[in-house]
């Protein structure tokens, strides 16, 4: 996916200014920032969720993963259901089917297909909502802030999986966080934005083992310790 000059406004505020950052197919970038850095509106333009000016290539279908796998999941429908919603042309049996695979891929049970949102673990809610969005078959999964939500005992697990949906897969995934450890420990690049525009970009280890902008400087003092993985 490539982006060029991706602006978002929301009447005289700036949320996005001018970004411009390719995702290399197959890789995981995180994009990282203090609140209010632009993250989430980067990427809900990205998906067409918000208006934008600029350019964005090579994502025709892209899906987003959001933070609260709670609130992302009707609570009305059953897991199958929910799961269900990205596929297109395929009925009875077959669709079942495909439920059951999908659930797999992110190491479900398929008998869960016949549960409700709220009798999941929010570890396994945010699974399902990684899960439905693969129904897509997106060529460029989002993941925004999809493991600052969950126990601290659990986000690894989804962080896991998240590598192992690149490794599989081939997925080419933006991931979102304010949390350089997580961002360190699951991505090939990472991109700093600061005010809504990109001061630094580059693969993890040099980023975050030799920060070259004073705010991704800031960002990495702020943390007592960002570990190895």
């Amino acid at each position: 996916m490539r982006i060029d000059n991706l602006t978002v406004r929301f009447g005289g505020f700036t949320a996005v200014d001018s970004v411009s950052l390719d995702v290399p197919e197959g890789h995981i970038v995180g994009l990282v920032g203090e609140s209010g850095s632009g993250k989430s509106s980067l990427a809900r333009a990205v998906c067409g969720l918000v208006p934008h000016t600029g350019l964005v290539s090579g994502a025709s279908r892209p899906q987003m993963v959001f933070q609260d796998p709670y609130a992302s999941l009707d609570p009305r429908m059953k897991i199958g259901e929910s799961v269900a919603e990205g596929l297109r042309g395929l009925r009875g049996a077959a669709r079942d089917a495909e439920v059951a695979r999908l659930l797999g891929l992110v190491s479900l049970p398929a008998e869960l297909a016949g549960r409700y949102p709220r009798e999941l673990s929010g570890g396994q809610r945010q699974r399902v909502a990684i899960a439905r969005a693969l129904g897509a078959r997106p060529d460029l999964l989002v993941a925004d802030e999809i493991t600052s939500a969950l126990d601290v005992s659990v986000q690894g697990a989804v962080l896991n999986l998240v590598r192992s949906l690149r490794d599989e897969l081939g997925v080419t995934i933006l991931f979102i966080s304010h949390n350089l450890a997580v961002v360190r420990y699951v991505c090939d690049e990472v991109a700093v934005l600061h005010h809504g525009r990109l001061v630094e970009h580059g693969p993890t280890e040099d980023v975050i083992g030799a920060p070259a902008h004073d705010y991704t400087r800031a960002l990495i003092e702020a943390v007592p310790r960002v570990p190895r993985p």
